[in-house]
């Protein structure tokens, strides 16, 4: 009786397909089916997490000994490349003249005993339609899978939102695994160390006090230092290696000069405790980013929330612009850059894309992109609109995750609303951090116990801290934790 290996799981129509020892050995002698180069190409590429029956091998492996065994010859002439961690992918190189079909298999095979291995191993919907994903008819650059850019075209992110999402997923879970350990998942916990009370008038949140009537959300102090720490211990206890703290502030401007000093103190603190530290704090001058950064601040997040066309609409306190600027800001002191937006706030698809193609044409893409979905809030401006279905969410991750292949991709707000198979597919398109605690700020978040068991379910792992972030600058690198001792390496093997 043949011997199958590997043995996957079963598919959504129940079925279990494998590839025989047999025929999977005929490579040596160019007798692959083209049936067999499609499953062998899934083996290489696809399958990093399937057990080897026999030999208990991870389908990753068995890419790099079967690749070793027929040779680097054969490998550049299937068109296998090998990145930095060791995972071998297939270059799908895109230009405005590609047919719809130009990168499947030959359909003109003969019998499976005799056909030869003539045509390279194809990545189906990797980048392979021009209606898709290819330059404008005047341009003819062209386009390779997991290609890190910052040129990026308005024409060419809309046309990739629109494609079929699951031929998008494909591709972007391909992307993810070039350039991450698709297993690692960072948990982050969000605190909001002052809440209430804010000047701006952003019409999703709670916290504005133009609406504090109707929300009913008082405004309260800033935290004690103590308090602050005590909680970021808990977090690091319950798995989390990244602490981030909220202020309903416009701006450290805006308060005095004591309450700004008492949060570089809090810094420094959750640092020692071997946590990346994020801050939330509102517009930066170059001066307070550098302050930030001398305390040991590792990221700030600062969100665009949409397209600068929809961001009116939004709110009417401050302007894109001044988004921008305190990015820029935190980019010059070399803290790390997280930046994203929220979906749900009555955006159209188009601003998405615009939103998309701001971030990916930063001179030096965010480390990381948080995602959001709108969580209504009653009393807000924003109350009676929609929350983004699943599937949009997963569309989106996929789009960021091709767009900015080396940046994390943080699913955040609005989780809690999504079930576990479409968290499953958000990791599969290539978010591979998620926020922890049972608040975000004001809004509600998953439990801790739920979000364990999801993790053992699919095979998670938590990311630890100081891993080096492949986007950004050399701020992101991890370099400056070298001499505590405190970097760690990301584990690709």
């Amino acid at each position: 009786m043949p011997r199958f290996y590997p043995t996957p799981p079963r598919n959504l129509f129940g079925q279990r397909r494998g590839i025989r020892v047999d025929r999977f050995e005929r490579i040596f002698e160019g007798k692959l089916t083209q049936t067999n180069q499609k499953q062998l190409y899934f083996i290489l590429a696809l399958r990093p997490f399937l057990l080897i029956r026999r030999e208990k091998m991870s389908g990753r492996q068995l890419a790099r000994r079967t690749l070793n065994a027929l040779g680097a010859d054969f490998a550049a002439y299937v068109g296998l490349k090998q990145c930095s961690n060791g995972i071998f992918f297939r270059t799908v190189e895109l230009s405005s003249s590609s047919s719809p079909r130009a990168a499947e298999f030959s359909s003109s095979s003969s019998s499976s005993s005799s056909s030869k291995l003539t045509k390279p191993i194809s990545t189906r919907g990797a980048f392979s339609t021009s209606s898709q994903l290819a330059a404008p008819a005047a341009s003819n650059a062209k386009r390779v899978l997991g290609e890190v850019r910052n040129n990026w075209t308005k024409e060419e992110i809309r046309e990739m939102y629109s494609r079929p999402l699951l031929e998008l997923v494909f591709d972007a879970a391909t992307v993810h695994r070039m350039h991450h350990d698709p297993k690692q998942v960072q948990q982050c916990t969000l605190l909001s160390i002052k809440t209430g009370g804010c000047p701006e008038t952003c019409n999703y949140c709670a916290q504005s006090s133009s609406w504090k009537k109707e929300t009913e959300l008082k405004a309260e102090k800033l935290m004690q230092i103590d308090d602050v720490y005590e909680a970021a211990k808990r977090a690091k206890a319950a798995g989390s290696t990244r602490f981030c703290m909220g202020t309903a502030w416009r701006g450290p401007s805006q308060v005095g000069e004591g309450q700004f000093e008492r949060v570089l103190t809090m810094t420094k603190q959750v640092k020692d405790l071997g946590m990346e530290v994020c801050a939330t704090l509102g517009m930066l001058t170059p001066d307070q980013a550098v302050k930030l950064r001398e305390a040991g601040l590792t990221a700030y997040n600062h969100n665009l929330d949409t397209s600068p066309e929809y961001y009116p609409k939004v709110t009417s306190s401050r302007k894109y612009e001044d988004r921008l600027n305190t990015i820029a800001a935190v980019r010059d002191a070399g803290i790390s850059v997280c930046c994203g937006g929220i979906l749900g706030l009555g955006e159209e698809e188009s601003d998405r894309a615009s939103l998309m193609h701001v971030l990916a044409s930063l001179p030096e893409h965010p480390e990381s992109v948080p995602i959001n979905a709108l969580v209504p809030v009653k009393g807000t401006p924003f109350e009676n609109l929609s929350a983004p279905s699943g599937l949009e969410m997963v569309r989106a991750i996929a789009v960021a995750r091709i767009l900015m292949p080396r940046t994390v991709v943080r699913l955040s707000a609005g989780r809690i609303n999504m079930s576990d198979e479409t968290q499953a597919m958000c990791f599969l398109a290539g978010a591979n951090s998620v926020f922890t605690g049972d608040k975000l700020l004001t809004t509600p978040n998953n439990d801790d116990n739920e979000d364990s068991a999801l993790f053992k379910e699919l095979g998670l792992e938590g990311r630890p801290a100081f891993v080096p972030y492949g986007a950004g600058g050399k701020s992101s690198d991890g370099s400056e934790w070298e001499k505590n001792g405190k970097k760690q390496e990301q584990n690709v093997a």
